[in-house]
């Protein structure tokens, strides 16, 4: 009887592990292609994985911060989605380039033309955005996924530093420190602002379509992997550690 439960324990110790490492992947993000440094342009991914066995990812909702407003948000054309930005007015007028912005972009839709992200796959909607703020050390951008039986789940809860991940956090875009030529980008003639919106928008169209069915994913993958692998492990272990406790009882009652 003890055996058996040691073997017991171990295996579900393997499960538990591999039930909590799943999470940390498993909802929407977003990381920058390359360095997103304060005062200048990047190009972001949002990246949608589909958590459902049943159901594909039909629609993402992505909301922008409206305390740090982007001048510009640009999305990249994804094969079988359709992109709509929505514009909101601003109650203070932004300058950007040397003009006065009195809207910006608060929301930007993707919705699949076909079969969407099915189960097993996920998705990345490349966008390029700037200028960054320069006051901030982080941008949160919380989003909405639905699925093909019309259910939906809101990654809106914002991470707070010192606490646990919530459960539905809302997707978290860190900021680097301003690069050297950072502030004379936000700040430069239009001519060059210009260019380095463009040179961000040239490092979305070089990003592969093909990314989309990758299994290349980002630290808390290979996290959750390693996690899961020593769960498996462990569970092995305490099984194996059964079996020969309970040969030698059966060879101890023999003899």
């Amino acid at each position: 009887m003890k055996a058996s439960r040691i073997a017991a324990a171990g295996a579900v110790s393997g499960i538990a592990v591999l039930a909590l490492s799943a999470p940390a992947f498993a909802h929407v993000s977003v990381q920058p292609e390359g360095t997103a440094a304060k005062g200048g342009y990047a190009v972001v991914d949002f990246k949608v994985p589909n958590e459902r066995d049943n159901a594909s990812t039909t629609k993402l909702e992505v909301n922008f911060p409206t305390d740090h407003p982007l001048a510009s948000v640009m999305p990249q054309p994804v094969p079988g989605w359709k992109a709509e930005v929505t514009k909101s007015k601003l109650d203070k007028p932004l300058e950007s380039h040397g003009k006065q912005l009195t809207e910006v972009v608060t929301k930007v839709t993707w919705t699949a033309d076909g079969k969407g992200v099915e189960p097993g796959y996920f998705q990345k909607f490349p966008v390029s955005i700037g200028a960054l703020p320069e006051d901030a050390d982080q941008l949160v951008f919380k989003a909405i996924q639905t699925y093909s039986n019309k259910e939906v789940v809101r990654w809106i809860e914002v991470p707070q530093e010192g606490q646990e991940e919530p459960e539905s956090p809302a997707p978290v875009l860190q900021l680097a420190a301003a690069e050297d030529d950072a502030h004379g980008a936000a700040g430069s003639s239009d001519a060059k602002a210009e260019d380095t919106g463009a040179d961000a928008q040239n490092t979305a169209a070089d990003s592969s379509a093909s990314d989309s069915g990758s299994g290349s994913g980002d630290s808390s993958d290979t996290t959750a992997r390693v996690l899961g692998i020593v769960g498996i492990v462990v569970g092995a272990a305490g099984v194996g550690y059964g079996v020969l406790a309970g040969r030698r009882r059966d060879s101890g009652t023999a003899a």
